[in-house]
């Protein structure tokens, strides 16, 4: 009786054994190239973006008063003005790590491979950051002097000085440390540099929500941009640190002139970033110059929220930008554009899933939570949705382009730019605040035509002289 219950035990133990091993080997079929270790860890720190945004965005309003909520995201987008300083250049700078990087590999901690391709990432290290150093010395103190002129316009009884200075600072040596860490993705280091930001990231958002809980006010905003940028700048240098040591190093004996391949190609970045910043930023500043420092908090906060379902959603194709670039460098044209076709499809339903799950939870709250009222209205919300929706599937395009070391969109990125100012300009001065996001919606619905003929174009014109992929070695 017992060897009979042995036997039966032992054929139900290798039924579930190979119950589990199918399951095992449908799970890696279905979701093992899904799930590339880059999307996954992208993917957390963006999810962790989004959850600890919905609690910021809960937050604020709990803790801050409507003006200081809005001096917070007016502040953020002073802050913002970086772009104007980057100018694109970190995307720059992972473009050519990872072209560089497509012959490499990492081991014991050094780079491994074709001598010729070290020395010239090296040395594009050290070009990278010599250009972030100069350039955050100039372009901070001009940011913190018109912050100071802008916010200076509205007198009311927020104190705002003091936590401005702290956080321009803050972003000065944040901005430093994505140099760092763009050109460590181009390595082809995406899932470890995510797990890094998403430390970053935890930190930042801990001293944020204890100096909103202990009512610091604005100072909660700039003590954890400054708290998270000294910690990042610790722990990337504390990882890599011999890492660019031995880049320092080896830049020294074989430099390369960076200057001039870069450059041909940063004032085209240059504009379609300056645009950038007029396309994605410059709202809260003309809610408050406009309608003042109430309806900036709303706009804001309103804008917040769909920059994190945003972030969500293209980590999907942020997590493969360096392989994509990697895959133009050896004109891997098959997988290049499986890779897209995949990733975009992906990023564009993780958006449409947060759309409705905003949608639905503003129809529950509506009459039964007071919050609800620091947000913009719904035809508002409906047009941000739609809005950033294209977003979605114009950066997915953008990149692909890009990773040809090209940048074909300057022309409707300035155009975009300039129409999308103008009208909201003419929008808050003349129209009812619900139809504030009136020309950005319209600049969309012209402007994604236009893109998309672009971009077969080009792919067309640029892949026409690809024959074979080049191998490795």
């Amino acid at each position: 009786m017992s060897a009979e219950v042995t036997r039966l035990a032992s054929s139900i133990a290798a039924c579930v054994n190979s119950l589990r091993h199918r399951l095992w080997i449908l799970y890696s079929k279905l979701f093992g190239t899904l799930l590339h270790k880059d999307a996954l860890f992208t993917q957390l720190h963006q999810l962790f973006r989004g959850i600890s945004g919905i609690v910021t965005l809960i937050m604020i309003p709990l803790f801050l008063t409507k003006e200081q909520q809005g001096y917070w995201f007016t502040m953020s987008s002073l802050a913002a003005l970086a772009m104007l300083a980057e100018l694109g250049f970190f995307q720059i700078a992972l473009q050519f790590a990872a072209h560089e990087f497509a012959y490499l590999r990492i081991e014991n901690n050094g780079v491994v491979g074709s001598e010729e391709h070290r020395n010239r990432l090296a040395s594009l290290f050290v070009f990278c950051t010599k250009w972030a150093l100069s350039v955050g010395a100039v372009a901070f103190p001009l940011i913190l002097v018109a912050g100071f002129i802008f916010l200076s316009q509205n007198k009311t009884g927020t104190t705002w000085a003091i936590p401005w200075i702290v956080y321009v600072i803050g972003s000065g040596v944040t901005f430093f440390n994505s140099a760092l860490l763009y050109f460590l993705e181009g390595c082809d280091l995406v899932a470890i540099i995510q797990r890094l930001r998403l430390a970053i990231t935890a930190a930042t958002m801990l001293i944020m929500w204890l100096g909103l809980v202990f009512r610091f006010g604005l100072h909660a905003l700039s003590l954890s941009m400054f708290g998270g940028a000294l910690y990042g700048i610790w722990v990337v240098w504390h990882r890599y640190g011999h890492l660019f040591r031995n880049f320092l190093a080896q830049s020294g004996s074989a430099g390369h002139a960076w200057g001039k391949h870069i450059l041909s190609l940063l004032w085209r970045y240059a504009l379609s970033w300056a645009s950038g910043y007029f396309i994605f930023q410059i709202y809260p500043l003309l809610a408050f110059q406009f309608r003042g420092p109430v309806e900036a908090g709303k706009v804001g906060l309103s804008i917040t929220l769909w920059m994190g379902i945003f972030a969500v959603s293209n980590s999907w194709i942020y997590a493969v930008t360096p392989r994509l670039n990697m895959f133009v460098s050896r004109r891997d044209r098959t997988n290049m554009d499986t890779l897209l076709r995949k990733n975009l499809f992906l990023s564009a339903v993780t958006f449409l899933a947060g759309t409705l799950a905003v949608f639905l939870s503003m129809h529950f709250m509506e009459g039964r939570v007071a919050l609800i009222d620091r947000f913009v209205d719904p035809l508002s919300m409906l047009f941000l949705a739609v809005i950033w929706f294209f977003q979605i599937i114009i950066n997915g395009l953008a990149t692909y382009l890009r990773a040809h070391k090209k940048e074909p969109l300057m022309l409707p990125s300035v155009i975009s730019a300039i129409y999308i100012t103008v009208t909201t300009i003419l929008c808050a001065r003349y129209l009812d605040p619900a139809y504030f996001f009136l020309g950005w919606l319209s600049s969309c619905i012209w402007g994604f035509p236009w893109i998309l003929y672009i971009f077969h174009r080009k792919k067309r014109e640029w892949q026409a002289t690809w024959t074979h992929p080049i191998p490795l070695s």
